[in-house]
């Protein structure tokens, strides 16, 4: 393992994405934030690899791949879809600690834990015991999108307020308070205030003019869960006027099989993709957007501006994506269309209606959260060494 460079102030960034994108796309925009202030970023993913992802000039730890289970995210399996043996996650384990060792971080963020990702304990409060036995110990923050899932068992939150006030010096909460507050759906949010920081929304940077235009922009996140969407959008496009043009982006995880499928059923004027890197600009050139109501897309939507229909994912009782359709669609920002049932028939109604919409007005949401993360760790780190610069004086 290469040593990393001990002229900058180093980043050990754990991430691990179990079914769809969304956590390593919003990890890998602060990552880029940090890089432009100066910090070594060294990112260790623990899920399947994903084209593009982490950018250009991160340092990459790949532990071998786990993955969701099923779509309840009960247990692990690996690359292959065996679930994992007990040899297999202590061989993960020590790679992690080996990567901690090397890496000799002034800071640590772990993505998620202790509020999620509770299947990697395994591997994850070894490395928090091994922070902690550091001589020179650093900073360490939790990295969380502005809603957590409310389907908890009973004692879970008394368990992670008190792995947050043992082992975290902050709880970045990448949200904009104007729009979600922590304590809205982690009830013992006050116990921990103290370390609470609001970053903002990680949205990207305003996206660059489209270099081909659609009317109706369908997207599925990573695609592990995104079929059943994607196959009422062709429905809806052979119901709905043949003059619209439609771009359907499935996700780089949907099967290959299911890929072929769909693509072979798609009509004229509906293109098929399973990933487009031009994505953001795409958004700011579509009259419409039909999606998950994922935190990274639900970004990529308020800084395009665009009219937006959200089917929430809520299989296996999850909570987090319906919880931000519904304030979305208070706001007048996004009209909800359950995900149960859906059928070609109801997408088209409301597609229908809603490319008669003009653009909403977007409210003056903080969307600069992996900056204003980057400052924030800046910050917090000069305090901690001027802590120390006092004690040894």
């Amino acid at each position: 393992m290469e040593k990393v460079s001990l002229s900058k102030r180093r980043v050990f960034f754990y991430v691990q994405h179990l079914l769809g994108i969304g956590h390593l796309a919003r990890a890998s925009r602060i990552a880029k934030a940090l890089l432009a202030r100066g910090f070594d970023v060294t990112m260790v993913t623990g899920g399947l690899p994903v084209p593009g992802f982490p950018q250009e000039g991160v340092r990459t730890i790949v532990l071998p791949p786990v993955t969701a289970g099923d779509k309840g995210f009960s247990g692990l399996a690996d690359a292959e879809g065996n679930p994992v043996t007990a040899a297999f996650q202590e061989h993960r384990k020590g790679m992690l600690l080996e990567a901690l060792r090397f890496s000799e971080p002034d800071v640590v963020i772990i993505e998620a834990f202790p509020f999620g990702r509770r299947q990697m304990r395994f591997e994850l409060l070894p490395l928090l015991d091994a922070i902690e036995a550091i001589e020179r110990r650093p900073l360490v923050a939790t990295s969380l999108r502005d809603i957590l899932q409310e389907r908890v068992k009973p004692g879970r939150a008394e368990e992670t307020v008190e792995l947050v006030k043992k082992h975290f010096d902050l709880v970045l909460v990448h949200g904009d308070p104007a729009f979600a507050r922590l304590e809205e759906t982690f009830p013992l949010a006050s116990e921990i205030a103290d370390r609470v920081a609001y970053t903002g929304l990680v949205a990207p940077p305003p996206p660059d003019d489209p270099a081909e235009t659609f009317d109706v922009l369908v997207s599925a996140g990573g695609g592990a869960v995104g079929k059943e969407l994607i196959g009422a959008a062709l429905g809806a496009a052979r119901i709905l006027p043949q003059d619209l043009r439609w771009c359907l982006v499935t996700g780089p995880n949907l099967p290959r099989p299911d890929f072929d499928e769909l693509a072979a059923a798609a009509p004229d004027g509906v293109g098929l993709f399973r990933f487009r890197r031009d994505f953001a600009s795409l958004l700011a050139g579509a009259r419409l957007s039909v999606s998950q109501a994922g935190y990274n897309t639900v970004c990529d939507i308020l800084r395009a501006g665009c009219n937006s229909l959200l089917i929430p994912f809520t299989t296996g009782g999850e909570t987090e994506q319906s919880t931000r359709a519904m304030r979305l669609e208070r706001l007048g920002l996004a009209a909800v269309l359950p995900e149960e049932g859906i059928t070609p028939q109801d997408l088209a109604r409301q597609v229908g209606t809603l490319l008669a919409r003009s653009k909403p007005e977007i409210p003056p949401l903080d969307l600069d959260g992996a900056d204003s993360t980057a400052t924030i760790l800046e910050e917090h780190l000069k305090r901690m060494e001027g802590v120390r610069s006092s004690r040894s004086a």
